[in-house]
């Protein structure tokens, strides 16, 4: 698979967005496709379809209305986000496909260190229980995806309480500290992109 993976540490969410798109539209057929492992400073970032009223209290973070999926999620320090910028024709896979292999990529790495997680029908992400501990939101153009993942690993959960995760209210949320998994975002974001790319190549072989 000629893909790079790039580790590009705390970085302004409106930036990277921009630097998605540019990379997207000026992509060729021969472009190798990357994924990109970040952290965010504090930000709300609302889907195409997302209802403003899913935020329920302003708490002085800004709102980005961007060009992904979904409803409204929190991005901040101490979540890892894995942008996939991926040319989903080369690899022949579909995009239900490719969500299934993100989902399939959290589960397995949680698993490694004794956690059980599952998907939830009609609710894209990963759960542990009723509480979430992954988002997805992907947007594909020209047959090619990227925005990505979210993994909560050791971060300041309150400002999850501003909104109704993903659309869906009362919904409670984790991270992989409260299962003592005891990895930074970064690290949780190398072991997580090697899942992600077993699933890739399965779902490419």
């Amino acid at each position: 698979m000629n893909l790079q993976v790039k580790q590009l540490g705390r970085v302004e969410y409106e930036p990277t967005w921009q630097a998605m798109l540019e990379f997207t539209t000026t992509r060729t057929a021969e472009t190798p496709d990357e994924i990109w492992i970040v952290e965010h400073p504090p930000v709300f970032t609302l889907g195409q379809a997302g209802k403003p009223e899913h935020l329920l209290i302003d708490i002085g973070i800004p709102v980005v209305k961007i060009d992904r999926g979904g409803q409204i999620t929190y991005h901040g320090p101490g979540q890892v986000v894995l942008y996939l910028l991926l040319d989903l024709q080369r690899l022949k896979i579909k995009v239900r496909e490719l969500v299934t292999a993100i989902e399939q990529a959290v589960i397995d790495f949680l698993a490694a260190y004794g956690v059980t997680a599952d998907r939830l029908a009609g609710a894209p992400g990963v759960y542990v229980g009723d509480a979430k501990i992954a988002a997805l939101g992907l947007k594909i153009k020209n047959g090619c995806s990227y925005h990505g993942l979210s993994l909560n690993v050791d971060m300041d959960l309150h400002p999850f309480t501003a909104i109704n995760p993903c659309g869906y209210a009362g919904l409670k949320v984790v991270q992989t500290k409260d299962f003592n998994i005891p990895l930074t975002p970064a690290q949780a974001g190398e072991q997580l992109t090697q899942y992600l790319l077993r699933q890739l190549d399965k779902q490419n072989g």
